[in-house]
């Protein structure tokens, strides 16, 4: 009776988290007037012309060209990220150094700091660097493993690698690159894929720092192009056109999380196990 009832709860909270996710998809079918008059998320008449002009744009670009802007600046983030992430951490778990508490607590120290923050500091150093308008602001710090939550994070998955498994590779004359990637990296697979997921969605779903640092409309990510598709006065908004732009949105994201959900799982798992 128990599970009965624990299987019920459980499919009523299943339904109101998948709810607004299902009435996104049947609102972008949807006209304006439907919209805002019933809540249930079936259309009367399922209307594919919010997709079509919605991809075309009314702008001298169509989404395709926004979606390979966002990829331009997704895809080296998400490289760059785990790879500088990843090293740092595996130096600050593996080895000692000098001052390694000191530069760690600096570390620790960066993620109290809010973002906002930053942004004014940041925006500055760019426009004398004379890279604003450029991918250079957005992409570049992920070289230097500046999400230090990451770090932290994998620091603790490699801690949790028997230090015997790379003391005896290195007898066996394995260098500190080779024990990385084929000792370490393969212990904690499902912490580095968890890393490139996060980076994945936090990037294409990232509005402040594109409007900050990107001027032109043809360099505009996805994020950019669907506010710009909105009329900035608040009148005449086409909502089926930006939802069904948002649906389509969602989809890199969906996909990448349900191709890497069983190594996010085991991320987690192994996070509470510790």
């Amino acid at each position: 009776m128990r599970k009965i009832s624990a299987y019920i709860i459980l499919s009523v909270l299943g339904i109101f988290m998948i709810y607004p996710v299902l009435w996104l998809i049947g609102a972008s079918f949807k006209s304006n007037s439907e919209i805002f008059s019933s809540i249930w998320f079936m259309p009367e008449n399922f209307d594919f012309t919010p997709y079509i002009n919605g991809w075309k744009t009314s702008g001298s670009y169509t989404m395709g060209h926004y979606f390979l802007n966002t990829f331009k600046i997704v895809i080296p983030r998400v490289i760059f990220s785990v790879v500088s992430s990843t090293v740092t951490a595996y130096g600050f778990a593996v080895y000692d150094f000098p001052f390694k508490k000191i530069i760690f607590s600096c570390l620790m120290c960066v993620l109290f700091i809010p973002q906002t923050v930053m942004l004014l500091p940041s925006y500055t150093m760019w426009q004398k660097f004379g890279v604003l308008d450029t991918y250079i602001p957005l992409v570049l710090p992920s070289l230097f493993a500046n999400e230090g939550m990451f770090v932290f994070m994998l620091i603790q998955f490699f801690k949790s690698v028997p230090r015997e498994i790379g003391e005896a590779s290195q007898i066996d004359g394995c260098g500190a690159l080779k024990r990385l990637l084929f000792i370490y990296v393969p212990c904690i697979k499902p912490a580095v894929i968890s890393v490139g997921v996060f980076v994945f969605l936090w990037t294409m779903n990232e509005f402040i720092q594109p409007l900050m640092y990107i001027s032109s409309v043809e360099k505009y990510p996805l994020t950019l192009a669907l506010r710009m598709s909105s009329d900035s006065t608040g009148q005449g908004y086409e909502y089926n056109k930006i939802i069904a732009i948002s649906v389509i949105g969602l989809i890199p994201s969906v996909s990448v999380f349900a191709l890497a959900q069983k190594y996010f799982i085991q991320d987690i798992t192994a996070g509470g196990l510790k």
